[in-house]
């Protein structure tokens, strides 16, 4: 038999007080006599009470629920911004519905439009790329919205990321400096604007500084699965290349094992440098040398910057960039 719904009706009842007395103890106001209080605490303990959150947020304009939108709650990039995130989000008394959009354009607006229907103070967006119809829902929800490890070229949207530009020519220089005279770009889908923009015009920076020229044949697109880098790794050994800068961590393990398969040795030759220095490059062998992201900082940063837009608190900087560094281990000579 489906368990019956307890209202704040029945916890009235119960109790013998009032609506709003009932209301004033669950919200922790403090006038209401111990005695009651303790009455009241004792009958929502006894009918396992638990308060209608959205019908509180259509009474206070305000749920205290953020919904976070992410790609792909398996790769370890966006688990470990959800988990800077849920961290600020519980300091701050907010709750999380965790959302899964396999980074489908149209999945993403079913989701939100989801989540904004659950009356939802905030949204933490994490998507690769930021298409027409997704923006058209953020600016007719006028719910807050923050970009986590994404970018709005149009920068109309808060965001918290790294310079990715900066990051991958670092990256690419390195590579440069070891002797590869053709270093492979492997990224996600160009169309997002962190690789088809800012990466990639690092990457080409990066070459012409060291005189070397920019070769088509040489830029690969793939999703980031591990299993799509050991797809990869034929094609990037017969493209003549000797090193790579890899747009992802899972992405970088493929092709590392692929690479070891088809005989290479790595770093003596192939070199990889990788970009997000998550757990993934530790457990590899040799480990990976990555570009250092404060995985962790992006999602409690994008958490905060959203709870001040929620509370129209002052906001100096919407679109903030942390520091990047480049952390040297085994996969680089």
């Amino acid at each position: 038999m489906e368990k019956q719904t307890i209202t704040i009706y029945d916890v009235a009842r119960e109790a013998n007080v009032s609506m709003a007395t009932v209301s004033r103890v669950v919200n922790g106001n403090q006038n209401v006599k111990p005695a009651t209080r303790k009455k009241v605490l004792e009958v929502i303990d006894r009918l396992d009470y638990r308060p209608n959150a959205v019908a509180r947020g259509l009474a206070s304009k305000k749920t205290t629920t953020v919904g976070v939108i992410i790609p792909d709650i398996s790769n370890v990039f966006f688990s470990s911004l959800a988990r800077g995130i849920d961290d600020v989000a519980t300091m701050y008394k907010y709750n999380i519905i965790l959302a899964n959009s396999d980074g489908d354009d149209q999945k993403e607006v079913n989701v939100l439009n989801t989540l904004l229907a659950k009356q939802v103070d905030g949204v933490i967006f994490m998507g690769h790329h930021i298409t027409d119809e997704i923006r058209g829902e953020f600016s007719r929800s006028k719910t807050p919205v923050v970009l986590a490890g994404s970018i709005d070229p149009d920068e109309q949207v808060g965001s918290v990321n790294i310079d990715y530009k900066a990051a991958t020519k670092d990256a690419v220089a390195l590579l440069a400096k070891n002797g590869n005279k053709n270093i492979a770009f492997i990224s996600g889908p160009l169309i997002d604007p962190i690789n088809g923009k800012n990466r990639l015009s690092g990457y080409k920076e990066a070459l012409k500084e060291a005189g070397l020229g920019y070769n088509e044949g040489l830029i690969f697109e793939a999703n980031y699965q591990f299993s799509e880098g050991h797809k990869l790794a034929e094609r990037v050994k017969n493209s003549g290349a000797t090193a790579a800068f890899v747009a992802d961590d899972e992405l970088s393990l493929g092709l590392l094992d692929g690479m070891l398969d088809l005989g290479l040795r790595v770093p003596e030759d192939f070199e990889i440098v990788t970009s997000n220095n998550s757990l993934l490059t530790e457990v590899a062998r040799p480990r990976l040398t990555s570009i250092t992201q404060p995985l962790y900082d992006l999602g409690a940063v994008s958490m905060r910057l959203l709870t001040k837009l929620m509370t129209k608190e002052e906001v100096e900087q919407k679109n903030i960039i942390l520091p990047y560094g480049i952390d040297e281990k085994g996969s680089t000579k």
